[in-house]
């Protein structure tokens, strides 16, 4: 019996009172049909109400893809637990879900992305919650904000500090889920699910697992079906008894703005010359002293911002295989992608499910990670997940403080200063007009990085700007390279009120970062 159904039929099953686990990363692999049904069903019936989502990575963007924008309603929505938000320019309008939650109208926690999906594979196993130091004198400690995102958040704690074997941990009660909503290519009719269309694989099997083993509903959303029996059973990735029904959307998106990008499923191999270089500016310059921290064989991971751009440097440099990157949503290798497809890569040697490849972030396995910064203060602590006057600018934390907790090396990259209107030549670095504010402050709005942690652990932290390559001592932040034209004491210290010193050794950064061509790099 085939375990097609329509949207509608799909949804019109999840009870009141569900908590609702979804598979996505901002729109790659986003359910959005299954959603949309929801959205419209309680706009018809009022059903299903008081529902609590899950989220390990964001559902939708501000694109195109509302995800979890349709879950949005009063009455429908109580309670959200995710490891981002989807987040835009101040030029779009704020999402609903950020509406909801900045004028508390739903109880909302940002939680790492590695410990939702933690959270489901210890539900499932009925084991009693996630017991981690992940986060810990983060803000996801509860002697920060444990993870709420409002007021009705920190009403209802979801963590809290424990002593166990003599040390301190995080300790997250199971939220059980009793509906999943995932995501893949192709279903046959007794609901065995592939991905071959896909740019990654997500959390959807462990999601449907954790789900099965508390007698709930798991929906598939899915592009085509096929025949029973027409399905390599090696490349089925979701078993047909972990499905209930499946729902069929041909008109699904790859990703934001791509429909189809056989290169982004794998498919094909793009020639590394088709892929656009980075443009020349001053993030460009960044980016590039970022990269002379790899060495050929490194394993590297990557965030959003700045640091997407360090994989275009060394294509330009002509070393597009000396390193292998490993992002969150669980591609390996290849060349990350940037823009309205981050989270995807082309030409990747593997994929791997991203709950798996979080035990590997969060065990530090890497070698080097390259992030971006909001704001860093005087303890070299870093935000980049709140931003209390523009909350949606931000994503929240996503997978940055998993993959900070045990980084052997960290590479924070970002502007000194906001606003900032500077002139580049192959010469140096001129500041023609200082910036808005500096980047570089007493103390950050959110502690998404702990600089007294990462201290105590002998984690090598680096801040990458366009003034200078700041180091994260016992005494706080010490400048230790200077961009050449920069003005050490008038553009570093001054700028920032004292807060970052200069090294009395402090050196020139080599002019090579600077011209339009390529700076020889040898790794």
């Amino acid at each position: 019996m085939s375990k097609l159904v329509s949207a509608a039929e799909a949804v019109a099953r999840i009870p009141d009172n569900a908590v609702v686990t979804v598979s996505s990363s901002s729109s790659l692999g986003c359910p959005d049909l299954v959603l949309k049904a929801i959205g419209a069903r309680f706009d018809a019936e009022a059903h299903p109400r008081n529902i609590t989502s899950l989220h390990p990575i964001a559902a939708g963007d501000m694109y195109g893809v509302k995800g979890m924008d349709y879950l949005a309603k009063d009455g429908l929505l109580t309670r959200v637990l995710a490891g981002s938000y989807p987040s835009g320019p101040s030029s779009l309008e704020m999402p609903e879900i950020w509406k909801m939650i900045v004028e508390d109208r739903v109880a909302a926690y940002n939680v790492p992305s590695g410990i939702m999906f933690d959270m489901h594979r210890e539900a499932a196993a009925r084991r009693p919650g996630v017991l981690t130091q992940i986060g810990l004198e983060t803000f996801v400690d509860p002697v920060r904000q444990g993870c709420a995102m409002n007021e009705s958040g920190a009403a209802e704690p979801i963590v809290s500090r424990v002593e166990f074997a003599g040390d301190t941990w995080l300790h997250f009660p199971n939220v059980v889920p009793n509906v999943c909503i995932l995501r893949a290519t192709t279903a046959d009719a007794r609901g065995n699910l592939t991905y071959e269309h896909e740019g990654a694989y997500l959390g959807g099997l462990e999601q449907a697992i954790c789900v099965r083993n508390h007698g709930g509903l798991v929906i598939a959303q899915v592009e085509r079906a096929t025949a029973v029996g027409s399905l390599r059973p090696h490349d089925v990735r979701v078993p047909g008894h972990l499905v209930d029904v499946v729902v069929l959307d041909p008109d699904q998106k790859q990703t934001c703005e791509t429909p189809y990008d056989p290169a982004i499923s794998g498919q094909i191999m793009r020639p590394w010359d088709s892929f656009a270089h980075a443009e020349h500016g001053v993030e460009k310059i960044i980016a590039r002293r970022a990269a002379q921290e790899l060495r050929s064989g490194m394993t590297a991971n990557l965030g959003f911002g700045i640091s997407a751009m360090v994989p275009r440097i060394l294509l330009e440099e002509g070393h597009p295989n000396a390193v292998t990157w490993a992002i969150e949503q669980g591609a390996v290798g290849g060349v990350p992608l940037t823009g309205f497809a981050f989270g995807c890569a082309s030409n990747a040697d593997a994929f791997v499910p991203s709950p798996q490849q979080f035990i590997y972030f969060q065990g530090g396995g890497f070698d080097v990670s390259f992030l971006s910064f909001l704001e860093v203060d005087l303890q070299g602590n870093v935000n980049v997940s709140k931003l209390g006057k523009k909350p949606y600018l931000t994503a929240g934390c996503g997978g940055f403080v998993d993959i900070t907790a045990r980084a052997k090396k960290i590479v924070f990259s970002g502007w000194f200063e906001a606003g900032a209107e500077i002139d580049l030549s192959e010469n140096g670095i001129k500041v023609t007009k200082p910036g808005r504010f500096t980047k570089m402050v007493d103390e950050v709005e959110h502690v998404t990085f702990s600089g007294d942690r990462a201290r105590a652990l002998g984690q090598d932290v680096l801040y990458v700007t366009e003034r200078c390559v700041i180091r994260l001592a016992e005494e706080g932040l010490i400048a230790t390279e200077i961009m050449p034209g920069i003005d050490a004491q008038r553009h570093i210290v001054a700028a920032s009120s004292g807060r970052v010193q200069v090294a009395e050794n402090a050196k020139a950064m080599p002019k090579s970062l600077l011209g339009a061509h390529p700076m020889g790099m040898t790794l």
